[in-house]
């Protein structure tokens, strides 16, 4: 083998070799599976689901990191036309999250045909494909009949053709779920490692917990009651005996919607409480006392201060 062979075999392996790392953003209308793939591919539970739609209100970060590669998964709230500072807020989020990324995963519901939220997003993503990497995943694959995978699967082709690669997947079930992970290694660039080897959030965890608790609002309450409540924990703490001390307050606009809360002698807030308390130990596997109070912050949503005080705030704000 001549030296200049030698020498072109060594680059090959340098570049084969090469560390990659990158951020992943999933964007997408709301309730189209952004945060059961985030979990998913975290094999934890870090971001909060619920069927109803707009659950998500902050990013969420989730590192995985290999001998190989590191990839950052950037969970986005849905976005939507705002009403008020708080969706504005959340858009902002969504939006400022697409310029960090170096990879974006645009999740679309592949159950339903594209409707006009989807197209806006795709008018939004179509001049970033051009310094960043697009990939169409089109989940709840599972719930489409099959004479019906072609034709729906074209329509959504045809609304982003900028994407690099495409795929029909479903999050819940696991479905598509690996080779779509497979897509968004192969798509990572080469880069540092951002993050420790053992760091798999930036999320501090008193701030998940509070998450896991508005979840269970969202899961247990209807009508307008859960997207109109905010939590703060308070306080956060190991005590002697080992059992972490959780105290949070619910905020809610207004007092009707604060007995509904509360319930009958309490016991609705107790449910909430039990069920909370449940993923917080799950969480941090340890035993968890948790305190909760309801206060009425009138019209918070629509509070620009009100927001920055229950934590909605970007670092721009």
């Amino acid at each position: 083998m001549s030296e200049q062979e030698t020498e072109q075999t060594d680059n090959n392996d340098e570049q084969t070799t090469a560390y990659k790392s990158g951020f992943v953003a999933f964007v997408g209308r709301p309730n189209v599976g952004k945060s059961t793939l985030f979990n998913a591919f975290m094999q934890q539970k870090l971001a909060i689901v619920s069927p109803r739609p707009q659950t998500t209100r902050t990013r969420m970060m989730g590192i995985i990191t290999d001998p190989g590669y590191q990839m950052i998964f950037l969970d986005t709230p849905g976005l939507i036309k705002p009403r008020h500072k708080l969706d504005e807020f959340m858009v902002e989020t969504a939006v400022s999250t697409l310029e960090d990324a170096d990879v974006i995963v645009y999740l679309v519901d592949a159950s339903e045909p594209p409707g006009a939220g989807d197209r806006a997003i795709a008018r939004q993503l179509a001049p970033i494909a051009s310094h960043t990497k697009i990939i169409l995943a089109m989940n709840k694959g599972d719930l489409l009949a099959f004479e019906t995978i072609l034709p729906r699967t074209a329509e959504y082709r045809e609304l982003m053709p900028q994407a690099e690669d495409w795929i029909l997947f479903s999050a819940s079930e696991g479905n598509g779920r690996d080779e779509l992970f497979q897509m968004l290694e192969d798509a990572l660039p080469i880069g540092p490692q951002y993050y420790p080897e053992d760091q798999l959030t930036d999320v501090f965890i008193k701030d998940i917990a509070g998450e896991l608790i508005r979840e269970q609002i969202f899961l247990q309450l209807r009508d307008e009651i859960p997207y109109g409540t905010a939590v703060v924990v308070q306080e956060f703490k190991e005590r002697e005996n080992g059992v972490t001390y959780i105290n949070a307050n619910i905020f809610i606009e207004r007092d009707t919607h604060k007995r509904i809360i509360i319930g009958s002698n309490g016991k609705q807030l107790q449910q909430i409480g039990q069920a909370a308390r449940k993923e917080i130990e799950e969480l941090i596997d340890g035993k968890v006392f948790l305190d909760l109070f309801v206060k009425v912050e009138p019209k918070w949503r629509r509070n620009e201060q009100a927001l920055k005080r229950l934590g909605y705030t970007t670092e721009k704000s």
